[in-house]
């Protein structure tokens, strides 16, 4: 397996307006540039902002808005055209319908505020990042074409002979034109215009870029040369990067660690085995196949390494009822369909493929009820790690895609002269806003500055130095008057605040209460009882009671949570935990490797006061030692489970080793 290697180490200019309008007079720009030395700012002109860009050659040139820098179409063909070879325009929010720059930023994690040099900076780290789409409005070919370089009219000679020497003179110039390309190995088509005496005019479409062409544009007696690139049809984005597809990833872990990558409709993408290579390694091969939303074993046991890769991913887990036979995988992997190396890989793309089919009820649902215009791998996702309902994860991406940033965005890629107009007058305001604020603590620090001058001049002035010291004593406390009467303020909305909370304890406090302790005693302890065993009972139970270490929690149905509800529960640290039902084999094994007892509420003698129930010490000790001893015998088992698989691993390598 390789590893992904760091990016390169290239310059990128953030750009963004600073004042004025591209299509007014002298627009200036705030200037960031980002590279491997650091971060620099600057505010430049236009004219001075394309000079730079010619004199560096950064890699790349991010804007939020391409037409902040220029004024239409063809003045953003004419910018294009400008730009080195070297250097790629880059729209960071989006192709021809940009969204804000504020939820691309913050969808990123990228630092931003509604200033041009942090809007101009985040561009340049956004595109640093592969985020955006590159504009494009010429392919990878140019055109040379040689022409006559003046006129046919009378040149002194007789007109003929003039036109003819014009004429070969294209000629001869082709034909050297022709040479080089030759000699350089392009490929090229050629077209030419004949007339009298040699050529009009030469065309050819040379198949390469514009900047390793061996020729420019002059002009020399009688000839000219013209080189241009190939316009495309009108401007196209090209997204920087694309979005990695969603998969079901088996992991086969051991000696030899192998990993097998399945789409969404079943269909094995990749497979590879390696004996070097460590958890890390196996999680940066999957990145670069995909992004997985579940993450299987063959083992029902899903082992310590398998489940690293799983947290990474925060994807779902997967494993078998009981492990998987080995005539079962072969039967799941079959020669025609899958092409593996050695049973490693059996071993893993079986997983996937048992995941798969176990999934793949849900996947088909979720392709049935999303809408269109709802990212279905997203609500996937929602659905397995989140363990949402298909309708509430639908709703989930929805309101993901709604609330970040200032709101979504109608802007095209070309806006009308309305929009335009309201986009330069917000960001004018905007800045405008930002100079008011400038100049208010301008002014406040002024009026201080005065202030305090006066004072100086008083005393200097007067032999009442006392009474000046008195007086900027007294605006002192009345500053830390006034900011004491703020927390005053702040102080009382949080006593407000936490009345509720105190309404929600009062029937602990019944429990509390001494004369209640006394009736119970030191021989009784308190159960407090949760409806269901769901992340909303238990959110319930800890706002109106609370859940605290050392806890008896009764599960009055037990039945139904998963792996998250259960580490929720675990989380609180219980000394015991009751249960009525069934409860699911997840849920149990999280609380076991957790330490958690857990004990049957039938049988157990038991008081139950509304929410709360009280029983002896003694059954809590009982419950207690008699799941001790379970567990006991339930680790016991799973050693001999682990050795005889390890057992089993070193006969099979054994046998591999004695046959080659």
């Amino acid at each position: 397996m390789k590893s992904r290697t760091d990016a390169l180490d290239v310059t990128v200019y953030g750009v963004d307006v600073h004042s004025g309008d591209v299509r007014g007079d002298s627009p200036s720009y705030a200037l960031v540039r980002l590279s491997g030395d650091g971060v620099e700012h600057d505010v430049v002109s236009r004219r001075k902002l394309l000079r730079l860009v010619a004199d560096e050659k950064p890699s790349i040139v991010a804007t939020d808005n391409v037409y902040e820098i220029a004024e239409d179409k063809d003045g953003l063909v004419r910018l294009l055209r400008r730009l080195p070879a070297e250097t790629c325009l880059v729209q960071v929010t989006g192709d021809e319908e940009p969204e804000p720059l504020s939820r691309v930023a913050s969808r990123h994690d990228v630092p931003y505020a509604k200033k041009p040099s942090k809007e101009a900076e985040a561009s340049a780290r956004l595109a640093g990042m592969n985020v955006g789409y590159a504009v494009r409005a010429f392919d990878d070919k140019t055109t040379v074409r040689v022409s006559r370089g003046r006129s046919t009219g009378s040149g002194g000679w007789s007109e003929d002979r003039y036109t003819r020497k014009i004429h070969g003179a294209v000629r001869r110039r082709a034909r050297e034109v022709e040479d080089r390309l030759d000699e350089a190995g392009f490929e090229y088509d050629k077209e030419v215009t004949e007339k009298y005496g040699g050529l009009a005019n030469a065309e050819f479409v040379v198949k390469a870029p514009r900047d390793v062409i061996p020729f420019s544009d002059e002009r020399s007696g009688d000839t000219r040369i013209e080189v241009d690139a190939v316009r495309r049809d009108g401007i196209e984005f090209e997204s920087l990067a694309q979005r990695r597809e969603t998969v079901v990833v088996g992991v086969d872990p051991g000696t030899t660690t192998a990993v097998a990558v399945l789409d969404l409709n079943g269909e094995l993408l990749n497979v590879t085995s390696s004996r070097s290579a460590d958890t890390a390694e196996v999680i940066e091969w999957i990145i670069e196949r995909g992004r997985p939303v579940v993450v299987a074993a063959d083992v029902r046991s899903m082992p310590s390494n398998v489940e690293k890769i799983r947290r990474s991913f925060d994807a779902s887990g997967w494993t078998p009822d009981d492990d998987l036979a080995v005539v079962d995988k072969k039967r799941a992997t079959n020669e025609d369909e899958y092409r593996l190396e050695n049973d490693h890989e059996r071993d893993a793309a079986a997983a996937a493929t048992f995941a798969y089919r176990d999934h793949a009820d849900v996947f088909d649902k979720v392709r049935r009820k999303t809408p269109r215009g709802v990212d279905k791998d997203d609500v996937i996702a929602r659905v397995l790690v989140d363990e949402l309902p298909v309708e509430s994860a639908i709703e989930a991406v929805r309101d993901d895609g709604d609330d970040e940033g200032d709101g979504g965005s109608d802007d095209q890629r070309e806006p009308t002269e309305e929009e335009k107009q309201i986009r330069r007058l917000e960001k004018q305001v905007g800045r405008l806003k930002e100079h008011v604020e400038e100049l208010e603590d301008r002014v406040d620090r002024k009026n201080d500055e005065i202030d305090e001058l006066e004072d100086e001049l008083t005393m200097a002035r007067s032999d009442k130095a006392r009474d000046v010291r008195e007086r900027r004593e007294v605006k002192r406390l009345e500053r830390k008057n006034d900011e004491l009467r703020r927390k005053l303020k702040k102080e009382r909305k949080a006593r407000k605040k936490t009345r509720g909370k105190l309404d929600r304890l009062k029937k602990l406090w019944r429990v509390e209460h001494p004369d209640f302790a006394d009736e119970l005693g030191d021989d009784y302890a308190v159960v407090k009882a949760v409806e269901e065993f769901t992340k909303t009972a238990l959110e319930d139970a800890e706002n109106s009671f609370g859940l605290a270490e050392g806890d008896i929690v009764l599960l009055e149905d037990a039945s139904g949570a998963g792996r998250a509800t259960a580490e929720r529960l675990a989380g609180t640290s219980p000394r015991l935990v009751l249960k009525n039902g069934g409860m699911s084999t997840e849920a149990d094994r999280v609380l076991f490797d957790a330490g958690v007892p857990v004990a049957e509420a039938d049988g157990i003698d038991m008081r139950r006061i509304d929410e709360f129930g009280i029983m002896r010490e003694e059954d809590v000790r009982d419950a207690v030692e008699r799941w001790d001893e379970r567990a006991e015998e339930r680790r016991l088992r799973r050693a001999e489970e682990t050795v005889d698989e390890l057992i089993t691993e070193y006969r099979v390598e054994r046998k591999r080793g004695e046959s080659s």
